[in-house]
C-alpha cells in the first residue's frame, strides 16, 4: 500500500489515526453486530431446512457436505460491505511535517547523578610517569582505580599487569594519542593511573606518631605544582615525613606526582585550616619554628644549629614568606649566596635546608 499521494499542494503522505468520533463509530458497530446476528440467524435456518430436505442425498452424494461447508467458508470470506464502517479514519499530513516518535519519557542514555559525579572527581585523581605509578602500585595497588599503558611500558609493568587482572582492575594498552587524552598531558610517561586521593591528617594525628628527631616542611602559599613535586622528592631524600599546606591534595596532582618521581608516596600531608594555628599546635609539641627569607636580614644556614625537632617554613615563590609568618618564626635564617640572584627556587632552598638538617642530626 502506497501511503503518498499527489493533491494540487502537493506530494502528501498519508498517516493512520483513531477516529474522534467514538459514539458514531459505537453505533454503527451495533449495527453491525445486529445485522450479522440477524444474517446468522437466516443462515441457519437454511442450513437446517438444507439438512432435512438433502439429508437423504448424503448418502448418495458423499461430497454434499462439503459443498455446503464450501459455501459458508466463501461467506466468511467475502469482504465486507462498502456502506460498513470503520473505527479508523484516513487523514493526509503535509510531507514537510516529521513524525516524532513518543516513547513515554523514556531515552536511550542512562541517568548519572550529577552529584555522585562530583564527589566521585574529587574522591580520584590521575597520575603518571613511570617512575611515580611504579612507586604508586609498589605502596598503594589497592588505591589503583584505572590504568593506561602504551605497549613499550609494559614489560616494566608485568607484575601490576598481572595483579590488576587478578584483582579485576581494568586496564588499557592504547597508543600515545590516547593515553595523552587520558592523562589530560602529553608528558605522561607512557602511563596513568587513575587512584583514590589520599585524605590529609590533621594536625593532632600526625603528631601521635611522629619520631623522635622530626623535620616538618611547612609551605605558605606555595602553588606551582613542580616545585611542590621537586619539594616531595627532596623531602623523602632526606627523610621528611609531613608537609603542611592549605590544600594538600596539591600533593596528589598529576605534575606533582610526576615531578616527585616516586617520592610522593613516602609524604604526609597535614592539613592546615589555619596556617599559624597550626604551626602553633607543633610549637607546643617542642618542636622549634624555622622561618626563611631571602629579603630580610637574619643568621645564615651555615652558622646555625638546627634542633632535632623543627618546622621549617617557605614562602610563596615571587614573594617569600608574609610578614607575620617570618615574625613569628624561633629561628630566622637565610641561605648565603654571592648575591648576584635576587633568590633560589623555593624547592631549591628546600633542598639546601634540609639537607643541612639530615647533616647536622641525621647523618
Amino acid at each position: 500500500m502506497n501511503d503518498s499521494y499527489s493533491g494540487k499542494n502537493g506530494k502528501v503522505k498519508v498517516m493512520y489515526v483513531r477516529n474522534e468520533d467514538s459514539n458514531d463509530s459505537r453505533r454503527d458497530n451495533d449495527r453491525d453486530r445486529n445485522n450479522d446476528r440477524d444474517r446468522n440467524n437466516g443462515r441457519g435456518r437454511n442450513n437446517d431446512r438444507r439438512r432435512n430436505s438433502d439429508s437423504h442425498k448424503d448418502d448418495k452424494h458423499p461430497f454434499g457436505k462439503g459443498r455446503d461447508q464450501g459455501d459458508r467458508r466463501r461467506d466468511s470470506d467475502r469482504p465486507a460491505r462498502s456502506g460498513d464502517r470503520s473505527p479508523w479514519r484516513i487523514v493526509s499530513r503535509p510531507e514537510e511535517e516529521s513524525l516524532k516518535p513518543d516513547h513515554g519519557g523514556i531515552s536511550g542514555k542512562s541517568y548519572i547523578d550529577p552529584e555522585q559525579l562530583r564527589r566521585q572527581r574529587l574522591e580520584e585523581t590521575r597520575i603518571y610517569g613511570e617512575n611515580a605509578c611504579l612507586a604508586m602500585f609498589q605502596n598503594r595497588p589497592d588505591a589503583i582505580v584505572r590504568a593506561w599503558f602504551v605497549q613499550s611500558v609494559t614489560p616494566r609493568f608485568r607484575n601490576a599487569l598481572k595483579w590488576m587482572a587478578t584483582n579485576r582492575k581494568a586496564y588499557h594498552v592504547v597508543d600515545d594519542e590516547e593515553l595523552a587524552k587520558a592523562s589530560g598531558t602529553e608528558h605522561h610517561g607512557g602511563v596513568c593511573f587513575l587512584i583514590k586521593k589520599r585524605n590529609g591528617l590533621d594536625a593532632e594525628t600526625y603528631l601521635q606518631q611522629a619520631p623522635a628527631k622530626d623535620c616538618v616542611l611547612a609551605l605558605e602559599n606555595v602553588g606551582n605544582p613542580h616545585n611542590v613535586g621537586a619539594i616531595m622528592r627532596s623531602c623523602a631524600h632526606f627523610g621528611v615525613q609531613g608537609v603542611i599546606l592549605q590544600d594538600t591534595a596539591m600533593l596528589e596532582s598529576g605534575a606533582a606526582v610526576r615531578t616527585a618521581e616516586g617520592g610522593a608516596e613516602h609524604i604526609k600531608g597535614i592539613d592546615a585550616d589555619g596556617f599559624t594555628d597550626t604551626l602553633n599546635k607543633f610549637r607546643n609539641e617542642g618542636y622549634s619554628i624555622v622561618t626563611t627569607s631571602s629579603h630580610k636580614g637574619s643568621a645564615t644556614l651555615a652558622q646555625a644549629t638546627l634542633p632535632e625537632k623543627m618546622v621549617l617554613v617557605l614562602g610563596q615563590e615571587s614573594d617569600g614568606l608574609s610578614d607575620s609568618t617570618w615574625e613569628d618564626g624561633d629561628i630566622r635564617l637565610s641561605i648565603g649566596g654571592t648575591g648576584r640572584v635576587e633568590s633560589l627556587n623555593v624547592s631549591v632552598a628546600t633542598g639546601i635546608m634540609l639537607a643541612e638538617w639530615w647533616r647536622q642530626n641525621k647523618a
